[in-house]
């Protein structure tokens, strides 16, 4: 059994993509998860870093996706 491990920038990818296509903007998720700045969500979105648990949940919720669907996992060949 392979371990498995999150894909950082396809997770990314991911979050913008849902993000958009629930007509969110950056600053209205950085509100509702009452970032300081919106820095952390691009940082997200550009694969850099993930969410923390508290701020994937609040996601899932807001984006009304289920945390396994926000999540992508890295593919092995």
């Amino acid at each position: 059994m392979i371990y498995p491990v999150i894909d950082i920038e396809a997770t990314g990818q991911n979050i913008r993509r849902l993000r958009e296509q629930k007509g969110i903007s950056v600053r209205e998720l950085s509100q509702f998860l009452g970032l300081a700045d919106v820095q952390a969500i691009y940082k997200w979105q550009r694969g850099e870093t993930l969410p923390s648990t508290d701020n994937l949940v609040a996601l899932s919720k807001f984006l009304d996706t289920p945390m396994d669907q926000i999540l992508i996992l890295r593919q092995e060949s």
